[in-house]
């Protein structure tokens, strides 16, 4: 299956996001307003990618992979099982709430699910930056009160990002992203989210948004104290690696190729800059904001038609 399988954005309205989408990426956002953020790639009962041309042009992901799950996910996937990450752009123009995702051995029994996270820095703006994990010596009797007196920041790890940037976000750590971040969010499919506190904010309908403070309290890691992000480099690197996934960042010169050989593992390879040929007959070249599936049956050679970055998640099967 010598075929890029692309997919048409599902964007969303938030209270925190902005135009970035439209101005950096050259998107055409279809309404007025804040989007905060541009679904990819999902596949969940709420949310479904269509595809854009190729073969199962017009058909939801859900469908492609009930038909064809062998060829685009490997032989042993079950044709059932949704597609196991998510992938976002978000236009953060003001600070997201504080908030955390369940882990795995309580996500269950709490009626959600766990999600692990990878944040790649493309633009920021004015005094960027990210809320990752608590502040050395930070306790859960320390959080607790300083949400009663609205002091909450003293116990949260905050750091300056720039483009670039990335870091892991795993289940149970509490976080948060500032105000003026262009992020690309890999992700387990999840959109389980405990919001626990929100900055005296009001939603878009002009009413306090809800809270989930027992939720969050109790999926907290408290001994997870002040992680550092991965910075930008100029080299190619592995900036990820989890259980759920791998990320490769991929800096190529113009001229460069990547690889991938027929019957290895399907990836997703996102363009973070620049632009590259996928070399096919029918090639459209891959731009910056573009996030495509490579199906597990071909076999794929990207070559840069300028200095590019791109990331390959990889390792989800």
């Amino acid at each position: 299956m010598n075929e890029v399988i692309r997919f048409q954005p599902l964007y969303q309205d938030r209270v925190w996001g902005g135009r970035a989408l439209e101005m950096s990426l050259g998107r055409t956002l279809p309404r007025a307003g804040p989007i905060g953020e541009s679904w990819e790639v999902v596949d969940r009962p709420e949310a479904q990618s269509t595809v854009v041309g190729g073969r199962f042009a017009g058909q939801p992901i859900r469908d492609v992979l009930a038909a064809e799950a062998a060829a685009v996910m490997g032989p042993a996937y079950n044709p059932q099982r949704p597609f196991p990450i998510l992938i976002k752009w978000l236009d953060c123009r003001e600070r997201l709430s504080l908030q955390v995702h369940p882990p795995a051995e309580i996500a269950p029994a709490m009626g959600g699910e766990p999600k692990t996270e990878n944040w790649y820095i493309a633009e920021t703006t004015g005094d960027a930056g990210l809320i990752v994990g608590l502040k050395a010596g930070a306790t859960r009797g320390a959080f607790a009160q300083a949400l009663v007196d609205q002091t909450l920041e003293d116990c949260v790890h905050r750091f300056p990002v720039g483009p670039g940037d990335s870091i892991l976000v795993r289940s149970g750590t509490v976080h948060a992203i500032d105000g003026g971040n262009l992020i690309l969010e890999i992700q387990q499919n999840s959109d389980t989210t405990y919001r626990v506190y929100d900055w005296g904010r009001l939603g878009l309908d002009g009413k306090p948004r809800q809270l989930h403070i027992a939720e969050s309290l109790a999926s907290i890691d408290w001994d997870f104290f002040e992680p550092e992000p991965l910075r930008a480099a100029p080299e190619s690197a592995v900036i990820a690696e989890a259980a759920e996934f791998r990320i490769r960042r991929e800096v190529l010169a113009q001229g460069d190729s990547l690889a991938f050989g027929a019957g290895e593992q399907p990836r997703l390879v996102s363009v973070v800059t620049g632009q590259v040929t996928t070399g096919l007959a029918d090639d459209t070249p891959l731009t910056r904001g573009d996030n495509v599936l490579l199906p597990f049956a071909g076999a794929f050679t990207l070559t840069a038609l300028e200095p590019a970055l791109v990331l390959v998640t990889e390792n989800f099967v």
